[in-house]
């Protein structure tokens, strides 16, 4: 177990252990999450997160549950890094001749981390939420034949380069990432990069200081670390609550980086016009369409983090890789 300060490839280990493990874990709920944020009043598909996932099951297959989550897997272990080592790095800058840091300066730690990770995570989001939600547009689109549903939807950028007449088949992160690029520039990877910061500002500026706070209650003594069940713990409710709280942003999010559009839904030129048209056609209580999902998601997520941390698991990977024994 270690307390002592953690070197920048130890966070970046512990950051993509509890990626993967997590993404593993939740990404069906996390897959529900996007698809039920995206249904219009009337235009239901799904009516709950556990009929969402017993229906993809039966029209798309087991993995269908794991569509997008090769892009998570892939860029979460530079997001959660990025996150963690930046908050470190604000609170050490922060703190005053070492001592404690006051809420207010925790909220700035935390603020500084959501601005930095949203280099990764906009287009992360970006890809995951096209290859997500590509299943509930062609299910709504062909209503009581969603065991034949094939995830192509007639949007130019996502049908360019691999929708085939005789042969329809589904996109890759990769194809979508490329078309996005050639006729948008990276701007187009970058789409809802405003509402992600206005997500992921308030999650951190929520998240670290309730964490820090959770923590120390559960210190046996002023000298003694927590238990590590009492660090996952405080990560996941610390992880839960910033989630519920950010919940209407991550709508909007979600509604602003959806290309494709089934029929009748509802276009949005930015921020503001997608606030104002959800308030308008779906009142106050759509911004928190998969709130619980969101935080089911997010809780094991924050706790594995918190505890590989705790562990030291990437210190121990790092003493004991063959290029450190070679070194010794």
């Amino acid at each position: 177990m270690s307390q002592q300060p953690i070197s920048l490839p130890a966070k970046l280990i512990n950051g993509g252990i509890a990626g993967i493990v997590g993404v593993t874990c939740v990404f069906p709920i996390d897959l529900a999450k996007t698809r039920l944020q995206n249904q219009r009043p009337g235009q239901q598909v799904y009516k709950s997160m556990v009929d969402c996932l017993v229906k993809t099951v039966r029209s798309e297959g087991y993995f269908g549950m794991y569509r997008g989550a090769a892009v998570n897997l892939t860029l979460v272990t530079p997001e959660k890094a990025i996150k963690l080592a930046a908050n470190d790095f604000f609170r050490h800058h922060l703190s005053k001749d070492g001592k404690g840091l006051t809420v207010l300066r925790e909220m700035l730690a935390g603020c500084g981390a959501g601005l930095c990770q949203v280099v990764i995570t906009t287009p992360m989001e970006m890809l995951k939420i096209q290859l997500q939600d590509a299943g509930r547009i062609a299910a709504q689109r062909s209503p009581g034949v969603m065991s034949s549903v094939k995830l192509v939807v007639p949007n130019p950028i996502l049908t360019r380069s691999y929708n085939v007449a005789a042969s329809p088949r589904p996109a890759s992160a990769m194809q979508i990432a490329r078309e996005l690029l050639h006729t948008q520039g990276i701007q187009g990877l970058y789409r809802g990069l405003g509402a992600t910061i206005m997500r992921d500002v308030p999650f951190s500026v929520v998240y670290f200081p309730l964490f820090a706070h959770l923590n120390r209650l559960g210190k046996p003594s002023l000298e003694q670390p927590p238990p590590f069940y009492w660090a996952f713990l405080s990560g996941a409710l610390a992880g839960s609550t910033a989630a519920v709280a950010v919940n209407p942003c991550d709508v909007v999010k979600t509604r602003l980086q959806s290309l494709s559009k089934a029929g009748g839904e509802e276009t949005y030129t930015g921020v503001v016009d997608c606030i104002r048209k959800i308030l308008q056609k779906e009142g106050p209580s759509a911004f928190l369409k998969g709130a619980g999902c969101r935080a089911l998601v997010i809780a094991p997520l924050f706790g594995i983090a918190q505890v590989m941390y705790f562990l030291g698991v990437g210190e121990y990977i790092l003493e004991n890789s063959p290029l450190s024994l070679m070194s010794t």
